[in-house]
C-alpha cells in the first residue's frame, strides 16, 4: 500500500496532514517549521521511482502535492539566516560577474563556501561534487552501492555517484572507475546536465549550431550533442566568439552560473 516517508531533516520539522496512507489523488498539506535563526530552503517530494513531484507553496506558508499511486518521501532542507544573505564572502564581492550565481547556489543550498568567509570561484570543481549537487537536485533517492572501484562505501560523494550510475547520468571512464577527485571538463559537464535533465523528464531538444568554434574537434563525441543543447539552453557558452574550450576545467564561479542558468532556463516552474 503507497505511503508516505517523511525524512527527519537537520534544523527544522516536517509533518504531514494525511497520515501514512493518502489515497491516490488526495491533496497532502506539508507543514515545515525551521528552527531559530533558521529559513526553509526548499520542500521535496520523490516517488518510488525518485522523480520529483510537483510542490506548490500555499499562500499561509505551507506547501501541499497530490498524492500519487506509490510511496513518496517527503524532504526538506532548512539554510541558516546569515546564509541567506549569499554570506560574507571575502572573494565574493559585488562587481564580480559571479556575484549574482554565486548568491543564487549558496541560497538554494547547491553550493556552500569552502570556509565560512572564502566561497574559491577560481578553485575547480571536481565530478563527485557536480553529481552530488544533481543528487541534492533530485531528493537524494535511496540507492544501492554501484560499481566503481575508486568510490567505496562512506564517502560523501558514494551515495551521489552511485544513484548517477544506477539512472545512467554518468558512465565512468569504461575502466572501472569514475574519478570522482578528477576535476570536471567543460564537456563533462555539458555531459552530465544534459543526462540529468533527460532522466528528470525536461526538455532537452533545444540544439545549437556550434561550427563557428574553432576548436570543434576537441570536443568529444559523447559530449556533442549535449554540449549543442547546453549551449543552446544558455548553459555553457565559448569562453570567447569561436573557443569553446570543451576540455578546460570549470571553476566554481563557472559552475555556480551553469547551476543557476540551469535551474532558471531548463528547470520547469513548480507554478
Amino acid at each position: 500500500k503507497p505511503n508516505v516517508t517523511v525524512t527527519t531533516p537537520e534544523n527544522g520539522t516536517i509533518t504531514t496532514d494525511q497520515g501514512k496512507n493518502p489515497p491516490k489523488g488526495t491533496v497532502v498539506t506539508i507543514t515545515v517549521t525551521p528552527d531559530e535563526g533558521y529559513e526553509t530552503k526548499d520542500v521535496t517530494v520523490v516517488d518510488s521511482m525518485g522523480k520529483k513531484l510537483t510542490v506548490t507553496k500555499n499562500e499561509d506558508g505551507t506547501y501541499s502535492f497530490t498524492m500519487p499511486g506509490s510511496s513518496v518521501k517527503v524532504s526538506a532542507t532548512f539554510i541558516s539566516k546569515t546564509q541567506v544573505s549569499g554570506g560574507t564572502f571575502s572573494d565574493v564581492t559585488d562587481d564580480k560577474w559571479f556575484a549574482e550565481s554565486v548568491k543564487y547556489v549558496v541560497e538554494h543550498g547547491l553550493m556552500v563556501g569552502t570556509s565560512e568567509s572564502v566561497f574559491s570561484p577560481d578553485a575547480a570543481t571536481t565530478r563527485g561534487m557536480i553529481v552530488t549537487i544533481l543528487y541534492r537536485l533530485a531528493g537524494e533517492p535511496e540507492v544501492k552501492s554501484g560499481p566503481f572501484t575508486d568510490v567505496p562505501a562512506g564517502r560523501w560523494y558514494t551515495n551521489a555517484v552511485s544513484w548517477a550510475e544506477a539512472n545512467g547520468i554518468v558512465g565512468g571512464y569504461g575502466d572501472g572507475t569514475f574519478g570522482p577527485e578528477d576535476n570536471i571538463t567543460r564537456e563533462q559537464m555539458a555531459a552530465i546536465l544534459y543526462r540529468y535533465a533527460r532522466y528528470m523528464g525536461y526538455d532537452v531538444t533545444g540544439t545549437a549550431n556550434l561550427n563557428a568554434f574553432i576548436d570543434l574537434n576537441d570536443l568529444a563525441s559523447y559530449a556533442k550533442e549535449a554540449t549543442a543543447w547546453a549551449n543552446a539552453s544558455g548553459l555553457i557558452s565559448g569562453i570567447t566568439e569561436t573557443t569553446l574550450n570543451p576540455k578546460g576545467t570549470a571553476t566554481r564561479a563557472q559552475v555556480s552560473m551553469i547551476l543557476m542558468r540551469f535551474c532558471e532556463n531548463v528547470v520547469p516552474s513548480a507554478e
